[in-house]
């Protein structure tokens, strides 16, 4: 799926690129499930100011312009997005790490699976989706009721950083066939952690009301699962789910950073 000439990317949501040093690692930076690119800025920003490290955060396929374009995306479409990303970066250095957010934190972590990369940071991952036997029809149910309303849109709800959250830039609503999407994506990434064996970072909130089966639950899942030999687990609190704008972004950002240099090989 490709988005159409026409299609207009919301304002302040539009992928960037911030060029880093000769011969330093490249950043790629996936946002989440309905998100845009602007809930990566702030973390590319800082790798790229205080470390050198170019930054690439793309559009997901279907994502950041309106919600008949997200309806008509499919998971393979935002992996697609992915790979093309990450050979454009590739263009700049050869050491490449994954970080995404959410539903980019599983991407990041399936393809690291898949692509010759030098690490993986997942913030806070999904693992599955709660059993429900709907998942298996949103497509002819999404005929019937396209879209769902967002639990947690509220920004008085689960965030800490009540002014990023005003700012944040969102869809609306989860389209159904979309969470169907999701879900199809979910199965691939659990089947792929036990192939994903370069060194991996994953931080969640204890705070994050917005996780499907929870924080905890993910981050443990999904730390058993992984073959890597080399992973290291983070749970903060004082921060919601989109833990790259909340309160605790700055430490996000600086552990980020140490695994960065503490594994680069040059």
């Amino acid at each position: 799926m490709k988005d159409t000439a026409q299609t207009q990317i919301i304002r302040g949501a539009e992928p960037f690129y911030f060029a880093g040093e000769k011969n330093a690692p490249g950043v790629l930076l996936i946002h989440g499930f309905t998100g845009t690119p602007k809930e990566m800025r702030w973390m590319g920003e800082y790798l790229n100011r205080t470390e050198g490290f170019s930054c690439l955060g793309p559009r997901l396929a279907g994502h950041a312009t309106n919600l008949d374009d997200m309806i008509r995306s499919t998971h393979r479409d935002w992996m697609a997005s992915v790979e093309e990303a990450y050979y454009l970066l590739r263009d700049r250095t050869n050491t490449i790490y994954l970080a995404g957010l959410s539903m980019g934190a599983a991407l990041a972590l399936l393809f690291g699976s898949i692509l010759p990369v030098q690490g993986v940071i997942a913030m806070a991952s999904p693992y599955a989706l709660p059993d429900d036997w709907r998942l298996k029809y949103t497509k002819i149910l999404s005929k019937f009721q396209p879209l769902m309303p967002k639990e947690h849109a509220d920004p008085e709800r689960g965030w800490f950083d009540k002014e990023a959250a005003w700012d944040h830039i969102c869809y609306s609503h989860n389209p159904l066939r979309s969470i169907g999407e999701l879900n199809l994506l979910l199965g691939k990434l659990r089947d792929a952690l036990p192939r994903l064996s370069v060194p991996t970072l994953l931080i969640y909130s204890k705070d994050d009301n917005a996780l499907p089966l929870g924080s905890e639950f993910c981050l443990e899942s999904i730390y058993g699962a992984l073959g890597s030999p080399k992973k290291e687990k983070i749970l903060l609190s004082g921060s919601g789910h989109v833990l790259t704008r909340d309160a605790q972004r700055q430490e996000v950002f600086r552990r980020a950073a140490e695994f960065i240099k503490k594994n680069t090989i040059l």
